[in-house]
């Protein structure tokens, strides 16, 4: 068995390695695995397909490690990766090292070992010597940038390629996972005492540490162990603050197998479930008129351009389209141009949308963004996805609307690394792909939406007067050199 891999490098085409016969039956598309690159290098790559032709006039090298039990991208997926590597000329390697968020890029990162029974035949240089001193005072494999930062240097490679010559060190490549879930201790009662007799006789055996004693009356009462057998789980956090003792006690208890701890994960991008929601604004009678049309052109239509003047009410229509596509099941992608409006508006869709809310940038971190990649994949929550251009390359399940909100602005086109897509338009392939609708909306459209929009190609919804009818500002024009010329410019003295 064979498998073609996508690597996270400019490489022009697939890359073929071997199954081993232990892997068979757990690689399948869209899954991550471990290969090796050339002599040392090691790269997590993507499966593209499995298929049994070995190639001619090659010599295949063996799969390492198989990462995952289910795909982390999906076919869909997939086929905008196509589309962006044709339309903006790039590799598909590119667009996973940007599509997938680095805690799931496993990294190669090389070890330097110092081989004890080494003996120099001739004086070593004095940062050789140095490299050296510092190796052998270590217990495991150095990583490459320690002893760069030992040696107050940037580049160590050619030391060590001297001190590798010499058969002083030999160096090798690990594998380091950048993903781990955040977890929190919680604490449990030990099965042995769920037992009544045998509870009581703890309870007479902690008659003199009051501490542990109240512990464990606070376990119980807050764990509602003794009411239903039906137990909540209680965080080790909590039992401190909630008993008043502290961690010293606590460890007692863990000590005296009366407690025992576990480590429960916990999410880092989990919103509220209690978050108090509010009913949805009614729509003013021209932002009603407008909803109606784009609805009715979303029936013969895939996009339509919302051409509403500032301060019109667009994002209020907008949080109607999205309520009424997440009532069928499907799920709604929300673009802005900047990650500093996403803070002011996340407020404004919480109160509607709640937990189903799910927020992704670049600010976030690898571990966030690896959580929310993992909830879409397995249909958790995030049936609303409020982020920049990044967004558009997650993994979504069913997608049934895309608004892109501004979208005349340039923030929506990446233009370094590759590759260098336009968010806008990538959008529109990928609810092509997804048979979902796609809303652009700005007050100063782009010209090539504009004239899609003329033409045709769009539907075309215009909103021409503020909310609650405020009047737009009065715009004068003036020449500002003629003023001058004249002598009507007067300065202003503060």
């Amino acid at each position: 068995m064979f498998v073609d891999v996508i690597l996270p490098l400019a490489l022009a085409n697939a890359y073929t390695y071997h199954v081993p016969d232990e892997m068979e039956g757990m690689v399948a598309f869209g899954m991550r695995v471990i290969v090796p690159l050339g002599a040392k290098k090691i790269y997590t790559a993507i499966v593209l397909r499995t298929h049994d032709n070995q190639p001619e006039m090659v010599e295949t090298k063996d799969l390492i490690m198989v990462l995952d039990p289910a795909p982390v991208i999906t076919e869909k997926q997939l086929d905008l990766w196509k589309w962006m590597s044709s339309y903006y000329q790039c590799t598909l390697g590119e667009i996973m090292k940007a599509a997938l968020p680095s805690g799931l890029k496993l990294e190669s990162e090389t070890e330097i070992t110092y081989i004890e029974d080494f003996e120099a035949e001739n004086q070593l240089k004095p940062k050789e010597q140095e490299a050296l001193d510092f190796l052998s005072t270590q217990k495991k494999p150095t990583p490459l940038d320690e002893l760069s930062k030992h040696l107050g240097i940037k580049n160590c490679l050619p030391i060590v390629k001297n001190l590798m010559e010499m058969g002083a060190v030999s160096i090798d490549e690990s594998v380091k996972e950048k993903y781990k879930p955040k977890v929190e201790p919680c604490i449990m009662l030990a099965p042995e005492l769920h037992d009544e007799e045998k509870l009581h006789s703890v309870f007479d055996g902690l008659a003199k540490a009051p501490k542990q004693l109240k512990l464990l009356m606070t376990y119980l009462s807050e764990s509602h162990f003794l009411a239903d057998g039906h137990t909540i789980e209680i965080t080790k956090k909590d039992l401190i603050e909630k008993s008043g003792c502290n961690a010293a006690a606590v460890k007692q208890m863990l000590d005296k197998k009366i407690f025992i701890s576990y480590d429960k994960e916990i999410g880092r991008t989990t919103l509220n479930d209690d978050f108090e929601t509010s009913p949805i604004n009614v729509l003013s009678a021209p932002q009603q008129k407008a909803y109606g049309e784009i609805v009715k052109i979303f029936s013969e239509k895939q996009t339509a351009l919302l051409h509403g003047v500032t301060s019109s009410g667009k994002t209020e229509i907008y949080i109607h389209l999205i309520q009424e596509v997440i009532k069928t099941g499907k799920q709604a992608l929300f673009l802005l141009p900047e990650i500093a409006l996403t803070t002011q508006i996340t407020q404004r869709l919480r109160r509607v949308f709640g937990s189903q809310l799910c927020v992704y940038h670049s600010k976030f971190s690898d571990a966030e963004r690896v959580e929310i990649w993992q909830k879409m994949l397995k249909g958790e929550h995030c049936q609303v996805v409020l982020g920049v251009r990044s967004s558009v390359l997650l993994p979504f399940k069913d997608l049934g609307l895309i608004v892109v909100d501004e979208e005349h602005e340039n923030s929506y086109k990446q233009y370094d690394p590759a590759p260098r897509y336009h968010a806008r338009d990538a959008s529109i392939v990928l609810a092509s792909i997804m048979k979902a609708k796609v809303l652009l909306g700005s007050a100063t459209p782009a010209i090539e939406s504009y004239f899609n929009a003329r033409t045709g190609k769009y539907g075309l919804v215009e909103l021409t007067t503020r909310y609650e009818g405020v009047q737009l500002p009065h715009i004068v024009i003036a020449d500002i050199k003629e003023a001058i010329k004249k002598k009507e410019m007067k300065l202003l003295k503060l």
